[in-house]
């Protein structure tokens, strides 16, 4: 048995930090039943390429789920809902502060029918505060938390970021912690709560290290050139001859004595104190004077912290990550299969490998009936 079999999750969350949220929640054994609206749905089920009738991105983060399609604006949507607001444990919504509430939906009026709701709001900027209602999304929680500012290009300006870090690292995570917690408090204490999640707010967490330097010693962190973020020659990504790149990180003295021993670096710029900038030009040299093939095979077996960068497409190919079972469970569609999502749960708390779908919309709506 799972640890979450017998939690059922109301998920009125769409395109990505919710659903991935509630995902990871029925990957653990809940019943997560989608609400959505009739017609469409999820935005995310327009988007292309597609896998069956919707999107292979809303299929992936739709695993396993069940929709149920009601129109929240119609009058009688509350009672409608209500077989399943009774029986809920987790509510999960990602409107704008004061959506919910205007809908008959807010926490105060789901707690009423259902003490024990634990009600999660996933948000850019939070309940309160003076951006609250503010429209944005990941990039613009990147660069007011600071965050973008401190990676940058050849020509100074900050990088987009390749990951949507605020949506899952700050959005998507930070809920489902903050569920398991609030699920764990109402054990002890029989109530729900209200969960607010901001995702800029917790941006903050990934800038440990740079508020630390400012607040502690008055160094705040310059673009592009700090220990991780570009500033140093044993943290870089380095272009090999043939046009691909050297993810190179021999932070510590001992990896760093290694990669230049490896690298046949020159012994004048081994010192990297004394020149950063002379060092990772004489290095970018080296690196450049050889194949990525070469790269690999040279350093292959060596404590060197460095790879070559991979595509997706060979990193889903890469045996370590077969050999862990990334990929074993299956997402059917449409008569084709493909690998599902891996998601950060170990294999003890999720279902053996297995294939599953994903829900057609509105293909639960027998479960408004009353005892359901």
């Amino acid at each position: 048995m799972r640890p979450l079999a017998g939690i059922r999750v109301l998920d009125f969350s769409t395109l990505l930090p919710g659903p991935l949220a509630t995902l990871l929640l029925a990957e653990a054994g809940a019943e997560v039943i989608k609400i959505e609206r009739p017609g469409r749905g999820d935005e995310m089920r327009t988007y292309v390429p597609k896998l069956g009738a919707d999107a292979v991105n809303f299929a992936l983060l739709n695993r396993g789920k069940r929709s149920v399609a009601v129109d929240l604006k119609a009058p009688g949507a509350v009672d409608r809902l209500r077989p399943l607001l009774e029986t809920a444990d987790v509510v999960v919504e990602q409107f704008r502060p004061g959506v919910m509430d205007r809908l008959g939906l807010g926490y105060e009026a789901l707690s009423a029918i259902q003490p024990r709701i634990i009600y999660c709001a996933v948000t850019g900027y939070g309940q309160t505060g003076t951006k609250s209602g503010v429209a944005a999304h990941d990039l613009n929680y990147c660069a007011e938390s600071g965050l973008l500012s401190i990676a940058a290009g050849a020509d100074g300006a900050p990088v987009v970021p390749a990951a949507l870090v605020a949506d899952i690292g700050g959005g998507t995570l930070p809920a489902v912690v903050n569920i398991l917690l609030a699920l764990r408090e109402r054990d002890r204490t029989g109530k729900g709560m209200k969960l607010d999640v901001s995702m800029a707010d917790n941006l903050f967490t990934f800038l440990y290290w740079a508020i630390g330097n400012g607040l502690a010693a008055g160094r705040w962190p310059r673009p592009g050139r700090e220990l991780v973020s570009g500033g140093s020659p044993r943290y870089q990504i380095y272009r090999t001859r043939d046009g691909r790149f050297l993810a190179a990180a021999p932070l510590e003295d001992p990896f760093w004595k290694t990669f230049c021993d490896a690298v046949e670096l020159a012994p004048e710029w081994r010192d990297d104190a004394r020149d950063p900038e002379g060092t990772r030009r004489a290095v970018a040299e080296r690196i450049g004077s050889a194949t990525a093939d070469a790269w690999r095979a040279r350093l292959a077996g060596k404590d060197v912290c460095c790879c070559i960068v991979a595509t997706v497409e060979e990193a889903l190919a890469d045996p370590h990550f077969r050999a862990r079972g990334l990929f074993g469970r299956k997402l059917a569609a449409g008569g084709r299969e493909i690998p599902a999502l891996p998601v950060p749960l170990v294999p003890e708390f999720r279902a053996g490998a297995g294939t599953a779908g994903y829900p057609a919309l509105g293909e639960a709506n027998d479960l408004l009936a009353p005892g359901r």
